[in-house]
């Protein structure tokens, strides 16, 4: 035992070295409360369920850890496996020895666990001892306490007579035998690790008796402390490019302009676009289809560039065409030469080079057809230069389709065009050419026929390609069999490179085999094979040796020294290399290969690949020019695409009005005003009447004081421009008319006609109600109560009201955590029976009595961003506008920290209206969607468009919805009392 340690130094020592510099405030529990003896046989059990990750920090980075977990109870010992995915434990209480002496222990979980254990009863000394990974990818089988050397605790000191406080974390992903176990043994190496069970662990307390929004009584650790959400996401940097800073986010808290100095700065006019479709009859659901979206400018940064790798649907092409060609199409190559390798061109010699280009287009000549039918499409091969008479056993070739469809593929997967089109021959032993072509005569080996005569005279070019045919079995040949065969290669940059031992006499053609049976032709002593690339993986046959290639020429270099030179790097087997030797084994590999034989024809048969190698130019260049994406995008309201952002206004576009206004600002208010920054500019397209714009200005004010300036303004085309200004402005004489011109906007003078839409202006300081109703949500109602408390303290804006409406929830007081809470205003309503959404939402507008205040539908499980009270009352307007803000949707795992996920383009359940345009409209349909929920919010659109109002539509920043799953939420109904 002299390896013990003293416990109360050893946990002395590791918690000034994990608190050093990384932990200067935490609110930690060093007082343990009350225990009682009837604590003991059981531990404290805290379920965190629907988040993803293998590893304890993910557990960590979830916003409820640890003080409001989804389940709390008990467990008898330190063994658990609930058998089910996506969830993190967190087990606490003492442990009780039963001797005093030194300990090890030793946790083992599929997947990551950490076990920490005090040097006393507080849970601010407890300490790391063991853990399983860091990362989520390691794990253990049940019971394998010794996998890793962090699994075993050092031997720890401990008395009988004290408790020890401990705490056992755990998280499962949605694989693998989901378990967790600690196990210790007195310091013996003889002994084996014993699951801890319920003699020797107690409670840390009863909570059986305690509200979910309880928490005063979970113990703080550095294992599990309410800042652990911080601290580890802190430590991942993410890539998304909204969590930048941007001036939108804070530009509601610079004081805003004087109203009197914005009045009549531009002249009045009507505002009725086109778009609006009062009284127009729509169908059931089909008023999403007239919601348009707003260009902004600058980029907002709103567009998921960190979920575009998964997820592609910005760019236009269908992902099935990105993944095969990628973004090929937008790059010209500065090498216009076509590609060799993906020729089908045979070169029986050093210098056998096509002389022209238009041989390139039209492909090699190939041998006349023979006395087969032609409804066959079957044609037999001579060897001698004359005359085609006799036929080679087992090799016949087939005709390919004159003119096959672009990007179409033939039998052998190849994709056939004509530029690619070419022959393919077989090269007997003493090299006479059997391919006429426009070539020079091949290595003066053996004299060659002359040109002429090997020129075969046809009506039209032909394409041969030939093939292993699998399955087929023919006596063997007497006839000598061509030294190398030669095969189509499939259009990819690989180069399939064979080079045996040279051979005295040539392989016969009873040695051509199956695919079966190509292992033993791949053996010592068989002659090179030239084979397309396949899909099985074969290793290099022992004894063969790899040609070395260059691809910057024509050469390549076999193993016995034989230069080749060709495009494809095919080898020429002369004569002279024929004659070399014999191979090893050659008798009895001739005895065993003739017991099969193969045929060339067009079959869908595959050889055996052997090595591979790419051909890489790493000198490639190319042009590109400057694409812009965002132009090819519209105002139509996408529902196919949850990644791409806010569509992108023109820079040019946005100076124009700006400058034109800023003229106008400055006309009426004696040109004090200058331009720090252009925050925001929103754009409502309208190409029939005009365009609408919030300007949203940073201005100087006599060059000290710095102002904000958010107004709409209305850019009219030609069109009904005199007859609207007119009825704004009757008293002034309406301007002249100009001709059309082709942009967007009339011009006058060289500039855009600038008005100020009548009815179409912002209350900065209007009431905004929040509305959620909830049931038993008790870990969401308190994150939201305290999202709320959070958003007034950072805004300091006391015009805003909280309306929880509660269904008799059980888990939690609301009305108390309301009133507990740092709100300026709050209503707490009651309601008893099953929970209705629409019903509850209904009931809690119904609470509000002044009309002219804004009402903002809500969500339990919603992250606001600070802005998000400027935003609702810049876009909403009574009479005229309504808010319909775009969620991004948190996949599983991830925070607003860590914002992963996509935009929720269908949903539009989070609505900002006035309460006057939602009596008016008729408020929440409580008749039909009485006993469910889903598509209330697009049946409530339907009605707020057919009363003439729009819908703004823009995706917010930092404006998250939580992640969480349906399992235990209000859709269990409660049973009905029985009839007498």
């Amino acid at each position: 035992q002299s390896d013990g340690q003293d416990l109360d130094g050893w946990f002395s020592r590791g918690r000034r070295s994990d608190r050093a510099g990384r932990h200067p405030k935490l609110n930690l529990t060093k007082q343990a409360l009350p225990w009682n003896e009837e604590y003991k046989g059981k531990a404290n059990l805290h379920v965190f369920e629907d988040w993803c990750g293998g590893a304890v920090r993910h557990l960590r980075k979830n916003l409820h850890f640890p003080l409001f977990p989804h389940t709390r109870t008990t467990v008898k010992k330190l063994a658990v496996s609930p058998k089910w995915k996506n969830y993190g434990l967190r087990i606490f209480g003492y442990i009780h020895p039963f001797k005093d002496g030194d300990f090890q222990f030793s946790v083992a979980s599929d997947d990551n666990s950490e076990f920490w254990l005090s040097s006393d009863e507080s849970p601010s000394n407890s300490r790391l001892a063991a853990f399983v990974g860091k990362l989520g990818t390691e794990w253990t089988a049940p019971g394998e306490f010794t996998k890793f050397s962090s699994q075993v605790s050092k031997p720890l000191r401990l008395m009988s007579s004290r408790r020890y406080y401990f705490e056992l974390l755990h998280k499962q992903d949605d694989r693998g035998s989901d378990h967790v176990e600690v196990g210790w043994r007195v310091f013996l190496p003889s002994l084996k690790f014993e699951v801890i069970d319920s003699s020797y662990i107690s409670l840390y307390t009863d909570e059986s008796s305690l509200k979910m929004n309880h928490v005063e009584h979970i113990p703080q650790s550095l294992a599990s402390h309410s800042g652990s959400y911080l601290w580890e996401a802190q430590r991942d940097e993410h890539g998304a490019d909204m969590l930048k800073p941007d001036p939108r986010d804070t530009f509601f808290l610079t004081p805003a302009i004087e109203a009197s100095r914005v009045e009549n700065v531009l002249v009045p006019c009507a505002y009725s676009p086109t778009y609006v479709v009062k009284d127009f009859p729509i169908a059931r659901y089909q008023g999403l289809q007239f919601v348009y979206l707003s260009f902004v400018y600058p980029n907002d940064f709103t567009r998921l560039t960190h979920m575009e790798t998964e997820n592609k649907c910005f760019y236009r092409e269908s992902p099935l065409y990105l993944e095969k060609f990628g973004f090929y199409k937008y790059m010209k190559m500065d090498e216009e030469e076509e590609d060799p390798r993906q020729r089908a061109f045979l070169f029986l010699g050093p210098d056998t080079f096509l002389e022209e280009e238009e041989e390139e287009e039209e492909g090699v000549d190939s041998p006349e057809p023979t006395d087969p039918p032609p409804a066959t499409k079957e044609r037999s091969l001579g060897l001698d230069t004359g005359p085609v008479q006799e036929q080679l056993p087992g090799r016949k070739l087939r005709w390919l389709p004159e003119d096959p469809g672009e990007g179409d593929e033939d039998d052998l997967g190849l994709l056939s065009s004509s530029k690619r089109a070419g022959a393919l021959g077989l090269q007997p032993h003493l090299s006479v050419p059997i391919f006429g072509g426009r070539a020079k005569a091949p290595a003066p080996t053996k004299p060659a026929a002359p040109k002429q005569d090997r020129r075969p005279k046809k009506p039209q070019e032909k394409v041969y390609v030939t093939r292993l045919q699998p399955g087929k079995r023919k006596a063997p040949a007497q006839e000598p069999a061509f030294p190398g065969i030669f095969l189509y290669p499939k259009p990819l940059r690989k180069v399939h490179l064979r080079s045996r031992t040279p051979q005295r006499h040539p392989v016969p053609s009873s040695k051509l085999r199956t695919r079966r049976a190509l292992p033993s032709l791949l053996a010592p002593g068989a002659d090179g094979l030239f084979s397309r690339e396949t899909r099985e993986d074969t290793t290099t046959s022992p004894g063969r040796t790899m040609a070395t290639t260059d691809y910057n020429s024509s050469e390549a270099t076999l193993s016995d020294g034989t230069r080749v030179t060709s495009f494809l790097k095919m080898s020429e087997m002369t004569a002279s290399r024929q004659e070399g030797g014999e191979g090893p084994g050659k008798g009895q590999e001739e005895e065993e290969e003739e017991e099969e034989v193969s045929d060339y024809s067009y079959e869908n048969a595959e050889l055996q690949q052997s090595w591979l190698e790419d051909s890489i130019n790493w000198q490639r260049t190319f042009s590109v020019s400057s694409v812009d994406f965002e132009l090819l995008r519209s105002d139509w309201n996408d529902l196919r695409c949850n990644v791409s952002g806010n569509l992108q206004l023109s820079e040019s576009e946005v100076v124009d009005v700006v400058a034109q206004y800023m003229e106008k600002l400055n006309e009426k208010n004696g040109g004090i005003y200058t331009l720090l920054r252009i925050v925001n500019v929103e754009k409502r397209r309208d190409t029939a009447r005009g365009n609408r714009y919030l300007l949203e200005l940073e201005l100087a004010e006599r060059g000290q004081r710095t102002v904000r300036l958010s107004e709409y303004v209305y850019v009219l085309l030609q069109q009904g421009k005199q007859d609207d200004s007119n009825e704004a402005n009757p008293e002034e004489p309406a301007p002249a008319a100009t001709e059309p011109q082709p942009s967007t906007w009339s011009i006058l003078y060289g500039k855009p006609v600038l008005c100020r839409p009548l009815r179409l202006s912002w209350k900065q300081d209007v009431m905004v109600h929040f509305v959620v109703p909830v049931k038993n949500q008790a870990r969401w109602v308190q994150q939201f109560i305290s999202d709320m408390a959070s958003l007034y303290q950072a805004t300091k804006d006391a015009n805003f009201n909280v309306i929880l409406v509660d269904f008799d929830s059980d888990d939690m007081d609301v009305e108390k955590a309301l009133r507990e809470a740092r709100l300026p205003r709050y209503q707490y309503l009651r309601r008893t029976g099953n929970f209705e959404r629409s019903a509850g939402l209904q009931a809690g507008v119904d609470t509000i009595e002044d009309g002219h205040s804004i009402v903002f539908l809500c969500d339990l499980h919603i992250h606001f961003p600070p802005n998000i009270l400027d935003s609702i009352r810049k876009h909403c307007v009574e009479g005229k506008l309504a808010y319909a803000p775009i969620v991004m949707r948190l996949s599983c795992g991830s925070s607003p920290r860590e914002p992963n996920g996509y935009w929720e383009v269908n949903g539009f359940g989070l609505f900002g209206i006035y309460k006057s345009d939602f009596d008016r409209v008729g408020g929440m349909n409580t008749e039909e969607f009485r006993d469910r929920w889903g598509g209330e919010d697009w049946e409530l659109l339907d009605r707020v468009l057919q009363n003439g109002l729009e819908v703004e539509r823009l995706r917010l920043r930092n404006f998250y919805h939580y992640y969480h799953s349906k399992r235990g939420m209000w859709n269990a109904r409660s049973k009905k009392p029985l009839k007498d």
